[in-house]
């Protein structure tokens, strides 16, 4: 496997970043959307060909240094790639997908004035993110950690002169940075106790490491692999939005559409679920690690579901269905189903962008209308937006046959199959949580594509469907939205595709206990109308299909009846009031306190101006002993002589 194919992958978005940025009117609008989407588009082929050279010529996995920055105290950092069935899958993910969102930009942005920055930006993010999934190192993995983190904030707040979205990415960047603490406290525990930043001594001390313990309060001790993994996933928690640090994604819609898909399906938000899949080998050897993130996970799957039932901005709609289904590859993490998570990823990824860009073509046809409210009877109008944004909706809910149904069963079956602690909690959430899965996505599509037209008369008269510029990634994606699922969970989950990649310990192997019983994609589908999970799925679907389009004035009375918990949940369980009206008052207190008290009082009032105020006084009394008389120095002398003979004569 050539290093100069490998660097170009990642190198090349860059390159057009820098382009498409910086070349102003030399590029030209035209020339921007051209060098990304053409750079993009080569990195695609060349991440498909480095796939087809792992699947179909078997190459072995590659772990080599392209760069090294220093080298101090004998530990390396160095820009280098592992590039193993894991990484060459998240390539073509994050490479197909962003290459689907740069041609629909073209449609998109097309009247917006920054046009040119917008593709430099994503283009920008995509090198981030490769970086990120292609890293051998923990140094290198922060670089894209901090990268995707630093375009996410350029991207949510693209339209700066709006205050919402100035807000929005503020609160992106400083949630993050939350997790972040948590994730360098991770990485430096690392290089303590192993004294490397490379993955695979790290992976290699991970028994050693499991046998250390680190000392806390009281005396107590707790294991050292345990505090590093919890570490490490606090940072999962921040990128990948999982409960309580999950605030800043649903804001993130004020950005343009496009980065909404690219941020909620490929980039940014499974950076965390990435990590911890790559860090198996250190999370396997801590029970207490895996069974918070399998609680968090449960957690975020099911109570972040509810906030899509009652929201009614689609692309909102959409965002907490990013929660949730991030949620559900969280709960497969924790139960040690790594495979499962990153095969959710992959199919989520598909129908997840498929449903933003469709989501995103209504809104374009509408004027930038984004309340489904104002919405209705649009099928008819945009048949094409429609039957793909069908596709990935029916995915989503994990219909049998899509692709979204392979990998949330699965997830469903690791669960069950686990005896971790708090699988059980995990389990019914996750079980409600397809319920909730179908209510709020179905609960979209009646009020968005069916019922009567509640265009208002500005919209009806100007109403466009939008071009192939759109319409083509949005056919692009249903296509694997409905088929991937079926072709690939054989071989990702049960035939070894990650290998050693992944791994995980025999006793804690849940999928190679599914595994045992698997008979097939065909088996397995026809054994899901035997099994709850579908039958809840169409309850649900039943449920958005009554109260929306056969007696839609339930709705109303189901919102006066719930009283407080409608409350709750249109509050958003009052995380951002608390955030906003509790720790940002508290931190600015804080900051004040260190500021007035620290800083003015106690560095500048005491030592700084304080010494030199001392020595000033100190100065002024002593001075007065220089009278300039030679009777009264030799007096001094006489006194200081006397008084060293009495200190010998007492001390000798």
């Amino acid at each position: 496997m050539s290093l100069t194919l490998l660097a170009a992958i990642p190198l090349l978005p860059l390159a057009a970043a820098l382009l498409a940025g910086l070349g102003g009117r030399l590029v030209g609008r035209r020339g921007a959307a051209v060098v990304t989407i053409g750079a993009v588009g080569l990195a695609c082929v060349l991440a498909g060909v480095v796939m087809w050279q792992m699947l179909i010529d078997h190459v072995p996995n590659f772990d080599g240094s392209l760069y090294t920055w220093l080298v101090a105290d004998g530990v390396r950092l160095q820009v280098g790639f592992l590039i193993d069935p894991l990484t060459a899958l998240m390539m073509v993910v994050v490479t197909f997908v962003s290459l689907c969102v740069h041609v629909y930009t073209m449609g998109y942005m097309a009247d917006d004035p920054g046009y040119q920055r917008f593709f430099a930006y994503i283009s920008l993010f995509t090198f981030a993110m490769l970086m990120l999934v292609m890293a051998n190192n923990f140094l290198q993995l922060f670089f894209g950690w901090e990268g995707v983190g630093l375009v996410s904030y350029l991207l949510i707040g693209f339209w700066y002169t709006r205050p919402s979205a100035i807000f929005a990415s503020l609160k992106a960047f400083l949630v993050n940075r939350v997790g972040d603490f948590g994730f360098v406290l991770g990485i430096a525990g690392v290089l303590y106790f192993v004294g490397s930043l490379d993955y695979q001594k790290v992976f290699a001390f991970a028994p050693l490491v499991a046998t250390k313990t680190v000392p806390l309060l009281n005396g107590h001790d707790v294991s050292a692999m345990t505090l590093i993994c919890i570490c490490l996933f606090v940072g999962a928690m921040g990128k990948s939005a999982q409960v309580p640090l999950h605030v800043w994604l649903p804001d993130s819609m004020e950005g343009p559409t496009p980065i909404s898909a690219l941020i909620h399906a490929a980039t940014m938000v499974t950076a965390g679920i990435f990590m911890v899949a790559r860090m198996s080998p250190l999370f396997e050897y801590s029970q207490t690690a895996l069974s918070l993130v399998l609680i968090i996970g449960a957690t975020t799957a099911l109570f972040m579901g509810f906030l899509g039932v009652v929201n009614n901005d689609i692309k909102r709609v959409i965002a907490y269905s990013t929660l949730s289904q991030l949620g559900y590859m969280t709960v497969a993490l924790g139960a040690s189903a790594y495979s499962a998570a990153i095969f959710h990823l992959m199919t989520h990824a598909f129908f997840k962008a498929l449903l933003f860009l469709a989501a995103g073509a209504v809104i374009i046809a509408l004027h930038h209308e984004q309340d489904m409210r104002k919405m209705g009877g649009l099928w008819r109008r945009m048949p094409v937006t429609y039957w793909t944004a069908l596709i990935g909706a029916l995915a989503l809910i994990g219909t049998p046959l899509f692709s979204g149904f392979y990998s949330k069963d699965m997830i469903l079956d690791a669960v069950r199959a686990t005896h971790r602690y708090g699988a059980g909690y995990a389990y019914w959430c996750v079980l409600l949580g397809i319920y909730v899965t179908a209510l709020y996505t179905f609960r979209m599509m009646f009020l968005t594509f069916h019922g009567e037209e509640r265009l208002d008369h500005h919209t009806q008269e100007h109403f466009h469907d939008v071009g192939w510029d759109m319409k083509g990634p949005l056919v692009a994606l249903a296509i694997p939205s409905l088929l991937i699922g079926a072709i690939t969970i054989g071989p990702v989950l049960f035939h070894g595709f990650f290998g050693d990649a992944i791994r995980v310990l025999p006793r804690q192997d849940v999928l190679g206990e599914i595994g045992r019983e698997w008979h097939g994609a065909l088996a397995f589908t026809l054994e899901a109308f035997m099994s709850l999970p579908v039958y809840i799925a169409a309850a649900g679907v039943f449920t958005a299909w009554v109260f929306v389009l056969k007696k839609p004035a339930w709705g109303d009375l189901a919102r006066e009846r719930a009283g407080l918990v409608y409350r709750i949940l249109v509050n958003k369980y009052y995380f951002d009031w608390f955030n906003e009206n509790v720790v940002a008052p508290l931190t600015r207190a804080i900051g004040t306190a260190l500021w007035r008290d620290g800083d003015q009082l106690l560095i500048d009032g005491v030592a700084v101006n304080g010494s030199a105020e001392t020595i000033g006084w100190a100065a002024t009394v002593t001075r007065h002993l220089q009278s300039g008389f030679l009777y009264s120095y030799a007096f001094w002398m006489v006194i200081g002589l006397a008084g060293l003979l009495g200190w010998l004569l007492l001390h000798g």
